[in-house]
């Protein structure tokens, strides 16, 4: 559209520009109230423009500028993606997408009134806990769960509800920081917990644990390396060994073990990821984990272990705060549910994406090869990611794609709808099929065809 060069005092009003008809399609669209704030925000740009160069739009070039920014406000920020970067749980992508039958129970509870609080059978007052503690008891073994809105918020109510002004002996290789930077020590000094160190960075023995033990130790807390290795000369003290400890002093341990694995990941050819299972076997008093991670459901930070302890828990104020919603129960409990009936495998995506076959990957890669018209199948390597089993991958096969710009290509990726993340290596483009949703694969397609044009 032409810019004309005409006074500022020629600019047209809101109420005239109210008129036309572009305008009218705005207010069906959008809304009167928010129309005008547009209106008003383009008319008020155009006028600083006219101080410099003294020339202003056109009424149809202002009414397009207001069209373009009601859009751009009301435009999602959230939106869903095709990752074909090859990384599993993706903390940016939202790490674990929900099974088929999460979505199902989290669209039938959110379109509702339903029992959230509400005891069917005495028609009184109930508890949300319900919902998902009696699933995770079964799963688990343990004898009581709680589940609160994510693992950091899980390890800080434990911390708080149980060792506030007291002290809580924990490994120095131990004082992991995540994602976000989210630290170990934080969490402990926001709960009121006094940490004790003990040991040193690579080697820590039973006997620090112990020399370090008082009357105002409160807990033993075990936090899992779940983003980084220590090699070399190192040691450190078996959980087992830790509650044997605690026991000797009546001490409760608590376990971190992060990315909730419920299923050995050695049988997929990765490492072992210690599960929630051996953990509570192992004699931890308290088992921290997160929802959305390797078990594959919604973010959550779940606590499992001793009655008495979970008890103490759920009473605190704290617990109250960092409580999930409805939705979140609904999409647990579903998930929770594949676990009981033996169907995580085939049900739950992200355990799709770890147990598939390199001949089924491989497959997928040379379809899209062939419909794409450009590149070469090439072995690769897909990792698990969200801060679990670091430097473990698993052998996969990916479309591979050299352009000279490979960083405008991907840019170009991400502008399509919806936008699509891959990685690039060595120069070059990779797509994997690992962790491309089957119904995402036409999009895919379609976004590669017209990106490489």
């Amino acid at each position: 559209m032409e810019t004309l060069a005409v006074s500022r005092r020629d600019l047209p009003s809101v109420d005239r520009l109210l008129q036309s008809q572009p305008a009218t399609l705005m207010l069906q669209d959008f809304g009167r109230d928010l129309t005008i704030q547009a209106l008003r925000a383009v008319l008020a740009e155009a006028r600083a423009q006219a101080v410099q160069d003294d020339s202003v739009p056109d009424p149809d070039q202002l009414l397009e500028n207001t069209r373009r920014r009601l859009e751009n406000w009301l435009a999602p920020s959230l939106r869903p993606v095709i990752n074909a970067s090859g990384v599993i749980v993706h903390t940016n992508l939202g790490r674990a997408p929900l099974s088929q039958a999460a979505l199902e129970a989290i669209q039938v509870i959110a379109g509702s009134y339903n029992t959230l609080e509400y005891d069917l059978q005495r028609g009184a007052r109930g508890k949300r806990d319900q919902h998902v503690e009696h699933l995770l008891t079964l799963i688990t073994g343990a004898e009581a769960a709680l589940v609160v809105n994510n693992n950091a918020a899980a390890v800080l109510l434990a911390l708080t509800a149980l060792a506030r002004r007291k002290q809580v002996i924990i490994s120095r290789s131990q004082l992991i920081e995540i994602g976000g930077g989210f630290r170990i020590p934080d969490v402990m000094k926001q709960s009121g917990a006094k940490l004790i160190e003990v040991g040193t960075t690579n080697r820590t023995h039973l006997r620090d644990f112990e020399a370090a033990i008082e009357a105002r130790t409160a807990l033993i807390m075990r936090a899992h390396h779940s983003n980084f290795k220590i090699l070399g000369f190192t040691t450190e003290p078996s959980l087992v060994e830790l509650v044997e400890l605690a026991e000797k002093h009546t001490i409760p341990v608590l376990d971190d073990i992060g990315s909730g694995a419920l299923i050995d990941t050695a049988q997929f050819g990765l490492g072992h990821e210690p599960t929630v299972q051996e953990s509570l076997q192992a004699g931890a008093s308290l088992v921290a984990f997160s929802g959305d991670k390797l078990l594959g459901g919604p973010q959550a930070g779940i606590l499992v272990g001793r009655a008495d302890l979970v008890k103490r828990l759920k009473r605190h104020p704290l617990a109250r705060a960092i409580r999930p919603d409805k939705l979140s129960f609904a999409a647990l409990a579903a998930t929770l549910t594949h676990y009981l009936k033996g169907e995580a495998l085939q049900k739950i995506p992200i355990w799709q994406m770890i147990a598939a076959e390199d001949a089924q990957i491989q497959q997928r890669a040379q379809s899209w090869l062939e419909q794409v018209g450009e590149g070469r199948v090439v072995p690769g390597r897909s990792t698990v990611g969200g801060g679990s089993l670091p430097e473990e991958t698993l052998s996969t096969w990916v479309l591979q794609i050299k352009r000279d710009k490979p960083d405008r290509i991907a840019a170009q990726l991400r502008k399509h709808n919806p936008p699509i993340i891959t990685r690039i290596e060595d120069g070059q483009l990779h797509f994997d099929p690992r962790t491309v949703l089957p119904e995402q694969e036409s999009t895919l397609i379609k976004g590669l065809q017209a990106s490489l044009t």
